[in-house]
């Protein structure tokens, strides 16, 4: 691999994810690294990073001021005077998405970059000149709904997926279980896809040392009240528990306002048992783990859950679905793995928590800690994504 290489990053926004501003930083130690994006708002650049602006649709005047500024670019550095005369009329024009689609265009011929490295599947199709052209190596992440949910609800979708992802150069996925899920859409010997971890901040996620369970248990939840979340299952097997006298309440972070599931709560006569909440700051989610006895995830998709990986690292143990690539972090020996849309083997996980002895616990949950500091470590997928990126550039 050459020793520095410019890559771009492609998120859509300049306020890209934790995760993504992780891998970010730690490419910039040693890469020239340039975001690019359509939306400008951001809290805090990191050092050492160029960020392009393309112009937002939000914000017209700001978009044909970015837009003339990219024709004098082409006509001058360039020197192609036909595209300047194109930008000319798609400013007259005030047609605003062909004016970012041109942006991005122009500035990527501008950088040439090695990398051109996509963070969503549906921001391909701004990506569409680029493959053609072939000129800049294009990398894809693979991560959660866009890739497990999307294609498989949406026909549109999987067939755009099938005839664009064999012009990607490579991909990145977060999970063994999301190359399965990529190879439904396009399957060749020729394919570059890894499986890199993301990478999580550990001193931001100190394990408890001094736990004890609660009675009532504290069980808790966090993530949006999407049908996928399989937050009516945990309902019903509440229901179970407290029919087997178990004395239990159940927090989902992220719950709060959502009719069915409020409707499911009282239908099952669980308001006293039950608390939704809105969406708190993460340090605040973090605080609510310390204080809970158990993580329950019971999702019926995953690509590979950032809570459950947040979980294991404070401690705090986890009783997930087997979806996704939860099955690359949970096992007997680091939590306990259940059937997807299961109730009963949810109830059943709960009451062998609560009959487990503290021992055990304590044993799964320094394993659980382990397992995720050495898959899940910022330094390794930094590395990882390095070895990614001169794989796809040593293709022919």
């Amino acid at each position: 691999m050459k020793p520095r290489l410019h890559i771009a990053i492609f998120d859509g926004s300049f306020k890209t994810t934790s995760f993504i501003n992780r891998l970010i930083g730690g490419l910039s130690e040693k890469h020239e690294i340039s975001v690019l994006g359509f939306n400008e708002d951001i809290q805090q650049k990191i050092p050492r990073v160029q960020y392009i602006a393309l112009g937002s649709s939000a914000n017209t005047m700001r978009l044909l001021w970015l837009s003339l500024g990219y024709a004098f670019k082409v006509l001058f550095q360039r020197g192609d005077f036909n595209r300047f005369l194109s930008y000319m009329r798609l400013l007259f024009g005030l047609k605003k998405r062909e004016l970012q689609q041109y942006n991005l265009d122009t500035a990527l011929r501008l950088l040439q970059p090695d990398i051109f490295h996509v963070q969503w599947p549906s921001l391909l199709p701004w990506c569409e000149s680029v493959l053609r052209d072939k000129r800049i190596k294009v990398v894809l992440s693979q991560r959660g709904y866009q890739n497990n949910i999307r294609p498989f609800v949406d026909a549109e979708n999987f067939a755009y997926l099938q005839n664009i992802y064999p012009k990607i150069d490579g991909f990145h996925s977060v999970s063994k279980a999301m190359v399965a899920v990529s190879n439904k859409m396009y399957d060749s010997p020729n394919k570059i896809d890894r499986v890199i971890y993301s990478g999580f901040d550990f001193e931001a996620l100190p394990f408890m040392e001094n736990y004890n369970k609660n009675m009532p248990l504290r069980l808790l939840s966090v993530g949006r009240p999407h049908w996928v979340k399989g937050y009516s299952y945990v309902l019903e097997a509440c229901s179970v528990l407290k029919q087997k006298g178990i004395q239990f309440t159940y927090t989902i972070i992220g719950g709060q306002g959502n009719e069915e599931l409020q409707y499911r709560i009282n239908s099952l006569a669980l308001n006293t048992e039950i608390l939704l909440t809105g969406k708190i700051s993460q340090e605040k989610v973090y605080g609510t783990m310390v204080s809970s006895d158990v993580l329950v995830f019971p999702s019926i998709k995953e690509g590979l859950p950032n809570v459950v990986v947040e979980a294991m690292a404070t401690g705090l143990p986890v009783i997930a679905t087997d979806c996704g690539g939860v099955s690359e972090l949970i096992e007997e020996t680091t939590g306990s793995l259940v059937p997807t849309r299961d109730a009963a083997a949810i109830a059943e996980a709960v009451v062998a928590f609560a009959e487990k002895p503290l021992e055990v616990i304590n044993e799964q949950r320094k394993n659980a800690r382990n397992k995720v500091m050495a898959q899940h470590g910022a330094e390794k997928m930094v590395a990882a994504m390095e070895a990614l990126y001169d794989e796809v550039l040593s293709k022919d």
